[in-house]
């Protein structure tokens, strides 16, 4: 009795693990290819408010050519050329030189947070950038986040410099 039990639950098995039949109207070796390129078209389609340099920051930070190479940097992204990050050392190395270079005029802790936060961005940007398993909207987002860290940075010095620039007489 145990035996017909087991012979059917193994014929049953059997059976369920078969392959199923193929769809023939479909070719196998078919591939569907998704463009899960980054134009500068996807990037100006983005929502975002982007907060430049004024003049007197711009005066201010004249000397600080780090953050004028990350400004080209952030260019080039806007344009969806993302091979900025493809060499890690050198993205850490230029990291380090933005913060040790900072202007004195902009050296304030909101600022260094800034920098912090915008840090973040950049390196969550560079791992998804160089994931090949990465989906062309998740990117996207990500890409967004990076620009909006880099506009809240720049309006974070253009505060600075115009709290410093007001005279207000305490009695």
């Amino acid at each position: 009795m145990t035996i017909k039990r087991l012979s059917f639950l193994c014929l049953f098995f059997i059976i369920l693990s078969c392959k199923k039949n193929i769809d023939q109207n479909r070719d196998p070796t078919e591939i569907e290819i998704v463009n899960e390129e980054i134009t500068e078209n996807d990037i100006s389609k983005l929502d975002y408010i982007e907060f430049t340099l004024d003049s007197k920051t711009q005066t201010a930070i004249k000397n600080w050519a780090e953050y004028y190479q990350l400004q080209d940097h952030v260019t080039n992204i806007k344009k969806g050329d993302l091979s900025f990050f493809n060499d890690n050392e050198t993205i850490e190395e230029f990291l380090k030189k933005l913060r040790e270079t900072i202007p004195a005029t902009v050296n304030t802790p909101a600022i260094l947070a800034r920098i912090t936060a915008f840090e973040t961005k950049l390196y969550k940007l560079e791992s998804l950038s160089n994931l090949s398993t990465t989906k062309k909207p998740e990117l996207i987002k990500t890409i967004k986040e990076f620009l909006e860290a880099f506009s809240n940075l720049n309006l974070q010095m253009n505060k600075k410099l115009e709290i410093d620039s007001h005279n207000i007489q305490k009695p």
